[in-house]
């Protein structure tokens, strides 16, 4: 096995996280998860949660995530375009552990019944995770499901919010995870969330994939500048980093050596090496090799280009040496990849 591809592989089974929630530990399991959709929301809001795990699943080439809408009554529930949304179910509140996202736009308070507030708080004994989504946040606030803890929320209710719930530590920020209560303050910042749950999950690389089917730009919450769709969702702070990344993207083919990286950021070797270890934890050529071999993974599944010039498009000296390291990453060969992905198209799915 090649030494990067061990070592990627290592970085990938002993990479620990800091949140004892199961939608932020690491995992290769698939994860499901509840979408209780409110009336009035956006449809983008909806979309911002759901996108990201489905770009997940598409770029992985299996099934990581799956979730389910449900809305207070089972009805399809009306959006701010006019299009209604349907629903699988209604909620209700049993004993089921599966997170729980709660989706307001608009008009929340109407939600906001007695009814609806009891069933949340009894759902809050059993669900690993409950996250307010946009408003929301109001929701969970309102069932008292935030007392003591830090949320977020949109901007321009912060102050009203702050000072309707004193015992809720309010902040500005995109997003706020606080044991297992998660907020979000709008539709991207959503997608922030939802980049931040795959990079735990996962890993940064397959993060940072995902990021790249919207060619997404992450702002900051206090500044007009803006990280490049490279570091969208990574929380990489530093541009030297977000740089380098870049040049990684644009240099897949033909890899740059470290030392040459460095220079073209302007820096030393050590120092990118430092910087990378501090921004995502793993260092510049760990990270390298995962964009090649997401790069090639995505080869693998969306065309049907030889193994021999996926490896040569992707900076692989060899057809071997491509598999050994597809293998050590993605626990299949390349060839066992396009196999699973075959056998899930059933006649039924072809085009007559």
């Amino acid at each position: 096995m090649d030494d990067d591809a061990l070592q990627f592989r290592r970085y990938l089974i002993h990479y620990q996280n800091s949140w004892e929630v199961i939608l932020l530990q690491r995992s290769t399991e698939r994860l499901d998860v509840d979408l209780l959709v409110l009336p009035d929301a956006n449809l983008i809001l909806i979309a911002s949660v759901i996108e990201p795990l489905r770009g997940a699943n598409r770029i992985s080439g299996s099934e990581l995530y799956r979730w389910r809408l449900l809305t207070p009554d089972g009805a399809p529930v009306p959006t701010t375009s006019n299009i209604a949304v349907p629903a699988q179910g209604a909620f209700k509140a049993t004993t089921e552990d599966t997170p729980l996202f709660v989706l307001a736009s608009y008009n929340w308070r109407r939600s906001a019944t007695p009814a609806l507030k009891m069933q949340l708080s009894q759902a809050a004994r059993y669900r690993t995770v409950i996250a307010g989504i946009e408003s929301g946040t109001w929701l969970l606030a309102e069932a008292s499901l935030l007392d003591g803890l830090q949320a977020t929320v949109h901007w321009e209710d912060y102050e009203d919010f702050a000072l309707a719930y004193p015992e809720v530590r309010a902040v500005k920020d995109r997003f706020v995870i606080d044991g297992k209560r998660l907020t979000t303050s709008g539709s991207l910042p959503t997608v922030d969330l939802m980049l931040e749950v795959i990079r735990q999950r996962q890993g940064y690389s397959l993060a940072l994939e995902v990021s790249r089917l919207f060619r997404y730009e992450q702002p900051s919450f206090h500044a007009d500048e803006s990280l490049s769709a490279a570091a969208a969702g990574l929380r990489m702070h530093d541009p030297r980093v977000t740089q380098a990344v870049r040049l990684m993207e644009e240099h897949i083919e033909q890899p740059l050596v470290l030392t040459r990286l460095a220079r073209r950021v302007g820096i030393s070797a050590r120092h990118l090496q430092d910087l990378f270890q501090q921004s995502i934890g793993a260092p510049p050529h760990v990270h390298y090799l995962a964009l090649r071999l997401n790069a090639a993974r995505r080869k693998v599944i969306e065309t049907t280009a030889s193994f021999a010039d996926i490896a040569a498009a992707t900076g692989f000296n060899s057809a071997s040496a491509f598999a050994r390291s597809y293998r050590a990453s993605f626990s299949e060969s390349p060839s066992e990849t396009r196999l699973r992905l075959r056998r899930r198209i059933t006649p039924s799915q072809v085009p007559g």
